[in-house]
């Protein structure tokens, strides 16, 4: 089989596994796939995670390193649209991009810490996460509270 043609079951797996936890951990409803109006005039954009009651978005992203160890560049472009949605969304929201947790032996940081050093200047009031699906651990790497 494709390895390509396996990434978006994977990809929706980590957005439930992420949904699961962030119900576990705030006791409410958080719903995938959810509408929210933004920019002017409104349109609506389809956010990965949103809380039933409009406090929190989520994007998540399931990107590794590449198997050499070098950035997946192309992706990290879709992490920062996913920043960029998430700027357009009132700050009432609490907003946050939660990455994989990806480790690479080339590398000191994981990728969601690369990836908030590199863009922290892009990402407004989002925090970045990291999320690891085999144990259940969330972290947020960065913000610029």
């Amino acid at each position: 089989m494709n390895k390509n043609s396996e990434n978006p079951g994977v990809g929706a797996a980590f957005q439930k596994a992420v949904a699961r936890w962030l119900e576990q951990q705030f006791d409410k409803e958080f719903i995938l796939e959810k509408k929210i109006a933004m920019g002017h005039p409104a349109k609506n954009h389809k956010f990965d995670i949103v809380s039933s009651d409009d406090t929190m978005a989520i994007e998540c992203k399931c990107y590794t390193w590449t198997e050499t160890g070098n950035v997946p560049s192309a992706k990290m472009g879709f992490t920062n649209e996913a920043a960029f949605y998430l700027s357009f969304i009132p700050d009432t929201y609490e907003k946050f991009i939660v990455m994989k947790l990806s480790r690479h032996p080339k590398r000191e940081e994981t990728l969601a810490e690369y990836y908030f050093r590199m863009n922290r200047h892009l990402i407004g009031k989002t925090k970045v996460a990291e999320f690891d699906a085999e144990t259940g651990e969330f972290r947020v790497v960065g913000s610029n509270n």
